[in-house]
């Protein structure tokens, strides 16, 4: 385990936090219900449900195409080094847990901005004995700083899984498409592109509904079409593989997405909408509660 940036001064990290403008990885840890957020983080959480109150299942359902996806890579396609920017805060499960378990030696370096999730990094470095993890708080827009400090884990000889999920909808065309094209020249040959991106072409009274909220709120919020989508894959020459891009709960389906354990009814009948959502069991989705587009790429 590493992880230089936790040597940060507690006293500067908490001068860093700011508890008066939501946080797209602390409103995100809202609806995967963690703790590590603020009020003004639940209320965007909130106000978001308001506008589509199925919408808590576009969350949880791009954290299980990760599940997936991290798991078909280590566990069919061999590959052993994970960057993973825009790591959000720690939750059930991160990607060295579901990778680490199927290769043991799974290196996984995690990424992100949020001096909150730097707070709570430690969850990320608990790497198995023969596996390794790293934090790195940097911004997605200093690809430079991102390869440089990850080359201390990551050896950029072998292929490397890049993960961008629900991460791209929060930066312009003019910064997104030129960075993530640096980012996979940066990477060798067999490695792949992970990615998951809001979308309005699925079931766009939801999610523009959705979109007022956050960007009430100064969020960057894009949402982008398939076509946006696959040209993050074409104009990077990266291999599309089955299905494509697709909407999140049917890339690879398993039907294994976790259900949490469940309070007894007086108790959750006494918790409000947001906090019901931590309990929903979410395979009963359907193709009108989705509006994330998944996929991943191949390096040739």
């Amino acid at each position: 385990m590493s992880g230089d940036a936790l040597s940060q001064d507690p006293a500067e990290l908490r001068r860093r936090i700011d508890t008066t403008k939501a946080h797209p990885a602390r409103v995100y840890d809202v609806f995967l219900g963690g703790k590590d957020n603020y009020p003004v983080d639940r209320a965007a959480a909130a106000a978001a449900l308001a506008a589509n109150p199925r919408g808590y299942l576009d969350v949880r359902h791009n954290r299980d195409f990760l599940r997936r996806a991290v798991n078909t890579l280590a566990r069919e396609d061999g590959i052993r080094q994970f960057l993973d920017i825009g790591t959000g805060l720690p939750t059930a499960e991160n990607v060295h847990q579901i990778a680490q378990r199927v290769v043991p030696d799974a290196r996984v370096v995690y990424v992100d901005n949020d001096p909150v999730v730097l707070a709570h990094a430690r969850a990320l470095l608990t790497s198995g004995a023969e596996g390794r993890t790293d934090y790195i708080d940097a911004d997605f827009r200093n690809p430079a700083q991102i390869l440089e400090q990850a080359a201390k884990t990551l050896d950029f000889d072998q292929p490397v899984a890049l993960c961008l999920v629900a991460l791209l909808h929060f930066v312009e065309d003019d910064e997104a498409y030129p960075i993530v094209r640096g980012l996979i020249d940066a990477l060798p040959s067999g490695s792949r592109l992970v990615l998951s991106h809001l979308t309005e072409d699925l079931n766009p009274e939801n999610i523009r509904a959705v979109q007022r909220t956050y960007t009430e709120r100064g969020f960057t919020f894009v949402l982008r079409s398939k076509a946006d989508v696959e040209r993050f894959f074409g104009e990077n020459a990266l291999r599309l593989t089955e299905p494509g891009v697709v909407p999140a709960h049917r890339w690879r389906a398993d039907g294994a997405a976790p259900v949490p354990e469940q309070p007894e009814a007086s108790y959750l009948a006494g918790l409000d909408d947001i906090e019901k959502v931590r309990y929903a069991d979410i395979n009963d989705v359907t193709d009108a509660d989705i509006n994330v587009y998944a996929a991943v790429g191949q390096k040739a």
